[in-house]
């Protein structure tokens, strides 16, 4: 492994994800916020695109028998595959707030919480996969980082949204602050999932 300081960051980052759509669905038997399940959605999907990403890295890193070129298809593979996940989950999203988006809230706490630490979190590794990419140029960094830029901006208002909830229960501007955090919540991800498609593919073309 050329570089251990960015597979380190990627194994990391993906044992911390995958709590969060364990502790998120133990919380959906609790709570039934739109965003609340928006988030858990984008989660798991996010995890499942950290995964890629970690086997994609591995291999083009460490198998020195493969080409250049193939390990430039691999990555492109990979990159367009988690863009694709990052869609399906937010068309998933709007789905949620359509048919769930005025349904009792319950129980948000523990979805709160987890947003709270992403904001924490995901500071903290968007800012060492943007130092990875800017070192090594590998794309797979690059698109973790811009990830999980997006991700902490997201984490902040579904926090928000989440807080509104538990501070004014049932009442009109917390309806109205879910559906504000769901409709962000798919939008970012179809926005990184289709820009990360693009610029896969973009590549290849050229």
């Amino acid at each position: 492994m050329k570089d251990k300081k960015a597979f380190r960051t990627l194994l990391t980052s993906v044992i911390l994800s995958s709590t969060g759509p364990l502790v998120l669905g133990a919380g959906l038997l609790v709570g039934r916020s739109s965003t609340q399940l928006a988030d858990f959605a984008r989660r798991s999907a996010e995890l499942i695109a950290l995964i890629v990403a970690l086997v994609v890295y591995c291999i083009t890193e460490k198998k020195q028998e493969i080409t250049d070129q193939e390990k430039e298809n691999m990555k492109r593979r990979g990159n367009t595959l988690v863009g694709f996940i990052m869609c399906f989950s937010g068309l998933i999203m709007l789905m949620v707030l359509i048919f769930f988006g005025q349904s009792d809230k319950g129980n948000v706490v523990p979805a709160c919480a987890i947003a709270f630490m992403g904001v924490v979190a995901n500071s903290i590794f968007f800012f060492r996969y943007t130092n990875h990419y800017k070192r090594t140029g590998n794309s797979i960094l690059g698109v973790q980082g811009r990830l999980y830029g997006a991700k902490t901006l997201v984490d902040i208002c579904v926090t928000t949204s989440l807080l509104m909830i538990i501070i004014f229960p049932g009442a009109r501007i917390s309806e109205i602050f879910d559906g504000i955090g769901t409709t962000v919540v798919s939008l970012y991800m179809l926005y990184c999932g289709g820009r990360t498609i693009m610029e896969a593919n973009r590549r290849a073309i050229q």
